[in-house]
């Protein structure tokens, strides 16, 4: 596995989204959740991403116990925005509002630091800008919690490129994370751009396009019950049918590559610069595998050219309205 650099941070080239081992993606195998992560680090994938929201709270304890006695080995990911003073962990309903505030930056890291066992965080983000709170509040707080060691390195997810601005300003800011894709390439027009301008690293979740690019289902027949993305706007009738033209370019090009559907997608996401660590999310130690292959995929100038022509648009924003008002702020 070879390394990449998020500024000052070196990483493996393909890291691990962890939430779908505890929420949203339907049924959970805590075990398989906690021998995938341990399988990652034995592939070089080091780089774990979870949140406090993932659960709630139960994510980042199933992280806490993969890395037990391996601590070192592994760099840590994970974030805070919501209130967590009345949360059950594995009960969505009991999170609170977002917070911002200095107070809340500094009640949330310890939390964090008891579930994953650890006495730092490598990387500490925003889930979420508040848009209550001045990101200058949010940022000069994370910057007290680095000098005081409980977190090496600042990111912020889904922020504008202004915000990523005021935030730098600041403190110095490692990566902006953020939702891109074959099908989500909005990053594009200002924040990735800014990100460069500034030398901040960019971390892309979803880059599968929350499995559907990897030909992990084509019907929310076969989706759990609880799956959140039974919910989600592309995956919606009338898109879900345009949608599904686009993940046949993606599994017809990675055919003619003798490579599977989901290697291409991420292979796709490295070849959008050095400056680029994907996070494919996943549960399965056989799917890791797949993921982690992807770095060995060469895609040539006219693969890309030829992706940029073919793949169609997606259809449907990426979260509802009230997932969208969240995000790029």
């Amino acid at each position: 596995m070879r390394k990449r650099s998020l500024r000052d941070l070196q990483v493996s080239a393909v890291g691990l989204g962890c939430m779908g081992m505890s929420a949203f993606y339907g049924s959970t195998d805590q075990e398989e959740g906690i021998a995938t992560i341990r399988r990652g680090l034995e592939l070089g994938v080091n780089f774990l991403d979870t949140a406090q929201m993932y659960g709630p709270l139960t994510n980042e304890s199933l992280v806490g116990e993969a890395i037990r006695g391996h601590r070192e080995e592994y760099v840590i990911a994970t974030k805070f925005n919501y209130r967590m003073d009345d949360a059950v962990p594995g009960d969505i309903s009991t999170v609170g509002p977002q917070d911002g505030s200095a107070e809340h930056v500094r009640s949330s890291v310890h939390g964090s630091l008891e579930r994953l066992g650890t006495d730092h965080i490598d990387l500490y983000y925003q889930h979420r800008v508040d848009p209550n709170v001045p990101i200058e509040e949010t940022v000069g707080a994370l910057a007290e919690l680095v000098a005081e060691g409980k977190v090496r390195f600042i990111g912020l997810s889904e922020a504008s490129a202004d915000t990523v601005r005021r935030a730098h300003a600041v403190h110095p800011i490692t990566a902006v994370q953020s939702e891109y894709s074959l099908w989500s390439r909005d990053v594009e027009a200002e924040v990735l751009p800014a990100c460069r301008e500034l030398g901040v690293g960019f971390v892309p979740y979803s880059p599968l396009g929350r499995g559907f690019l990897a030909g992990r289902f084509a019907s929310l027949d076969e989706l759990d019950a609880n799956d959140w993305r039974r919910e989600n706007p592309r995956f919606q009738d009338v898109n879900l049918k345009a949608n599904l033209r686009l993940a046949e370019k993606v599994k017809e090009i990675a055919a003619e590559k003798e490579v599977t559907p989901a290697q291409l997608a991420i292979a796709w996401v490295l070849a959008q610069g050095e400056d680029l660590v994907p996070i494919p999310g996943t549960k399965r130690r056989t799917y890791l595998e797949q993921n982690a292959a992807a770095t060995a995929v060469a895609l040539t100038e006219d693969d890309l050219a030829r992706i940029d022509a073919e793949l169609p648009e997606a259809a449907g924003q990426r979260y509802d309205e009230a997932g969208m008002r969240s995000v790029n702020r």
